[in-house]
């Protein structure tokens, strides 16, 4: 029966060169890059001690990279800002600095085994908790949620390759599930030592997807996803030879070590065992229950008039328009979901903000606050009257059956396809 395996009493000089690089970047990445874990308590934290990359990253963006364009700091929804990049830019430059110094003052340590073991620890719980957040979103499909009437209306040219992956991900709720529960088993193993490894190798392949999804459809989590994806590359590193053995050369491979580190104290345990279970009750609370506490966007009530419209009559002025396919200022349908929806019958999209007023009686359309009179002629048609873009209108709509308009939301799921419906 094979021996567990040992810990090394002596590190090769790559390996201790190697992990002072990763010991010192992947504290930094945790502490500057939080991604919203544990929030809101690393959220106050990090913009106390972060305030001054605010200034110092701009300012080396200008003064020592002479970049075209000042650098923003602004939040804007994306992970691959500039400034993102310069961060890592810093991470890295002062990680290869660190790891210089640290070689050239430290050339008596045989091994770096404790260290490397409570790295592994806080490398493990950063990916954990950032997979359960996001698998847990997935799982309630919060984080994707159905196309929108605006979005289906959107002709899929002119869909920005981000949007195509929102709308291929939203479209099915069971793929959202399988992504997701996917994501939470990465998560879930990470916090345990004894699956660590196996978490690491599934979370290669889960985290791997999101990565190519982000680079193929420029969705701007990429240095996130690159950097999770390099975290479990390093979690699995410590049964490289283990592995090696079992997957390519056929041999046997030996039990891992998973003895913990532990302290002389016994209250220190028991204190790290009691921080590790309220971590993971919060996590899970936090991410996951609370996420089907508050449910899916998917499940919520539908706005007043929902649905899409067909424009019967358009009236602008004393002139009824014809829908002539030229015609840039005539609506040839309305679709009102969260958002008023126009399409022109030129084919032109434009949403625009909707706020409903059912005591008025008003449609109050907000990027250039029109209010249009609304009046219910019969269950399925309205008649709006207003001004539209210094223009009196009078538009009549009647209500479309949603299979017609959408074949995508129409069609659902078929065991058996005769023929192919490939439209």
């Amino acid at each position: 029966m094979p021996t567990t395996t040992i810990e090394p009493a002596n590190w090769t000089t790559a390996q201790k060169v190697a992990f002072r690089f990763f010991m010192i970047f992947f504290t930094l990445y945790i502490l500057m890059e939080t991604n919203g874990i544990l929030s809101p308590v690393s959220d106050i934290l990090s913009g106390i001690y972060m305030a001054p990359f605010v200034h110092l990253m701009p300012w080396i963006g200008k003064n020592i990279l002479h970049l075209a364009q000042p650098v923003a700091v602004e939040q804007t929804g994306s992970g691959d800002t500039m400034y993102d990049y310069l961060l890592m830019l810093f991470m890295v430059v002062t990680s290869v600095t660190g790891m210089l110094v640290w070689t050239a003052i430290d050339r008596k340590t045989k091994n770096y085994n404790k260290l490397y073991y409570w790295l592994c620890v806080i490398v493990r719980y950063y990916v954990a908790i950032t997979m359960v957040t996001y698998g847990g979103i997935k799982v309630v499909k919060l984080q994707f949620p159905a196309p929108t009437l605006g979005r289906m209306m959107q002709p899929l040219g002119q869909m920005s390759p981000m949007g195509l992956a929102w709308t291929y991900m939203g479209y099915s709720k069971a793929f959202n599930w399988v992504t997701g529960l996917a994501e939470l088993s990465v998560g879930l193993l990470m916090f345990f030592r004894r699956t660590t490894t196996l978490g690491a190798i599934l979370g290669v392949f889960v985290i791997g997807n999101v990565m190519a999804v982000n680079y193929c459809f420029d969705v701007p989590v990429k240095l996130m996803s690159t950097t999770l994806v390099v975290m479990c590359v390093f979690l699995m590193f410590r049964d490289y030879h283990r592995l090696v053995n079992f997957f390519f050369k056929n041999q046997a491979a030996a039990p891992s070590n998973l003895s913990p580190h532990r302290f002389n104290a016994k209250w220190k345990n028991i204190t790290l065992l009691v921080i590790k279970c309220l971590l993971v009750f919060y996590v899970l609370y936090n991410d996951v229950f609370m996420a089907f506490y508050y449910g899916s966007p998917d499940d919520g009530k539908k706005p007043p008039f929902y649905g899409v419209y067909k424009v019967e009559t358009f009236i602008s002025g004393k002139d009824t328009l014809p829908p002539l396919t030229t015609d840039t200022t005539r609506w040839n349908i309305l679709a009102i979901d969260y958002n008023a929806n126009v399409k022109l019958c030129s084919d032109s999209t434009t949403g625009y903000l909707l706020n409903v007023d059912t005591v008025h009686k008003h449609f109050v359309i907000s990027r250039h606050k029109y209010i249009l009179r609304y009046k219910i002629l019969k269950p399925d048609t309205i008649m709006l009257q207003g001004t539209w873009k210094k223009d009196s209108v009078q538009i009549k709509l009647v209500k479309q059956a949603m299979g017609n308009s959408f074949p995508l939301m129409s069609r659902g799921f078929h065991w058996v396809t005769q023929q192919a419906y490939n439209r």
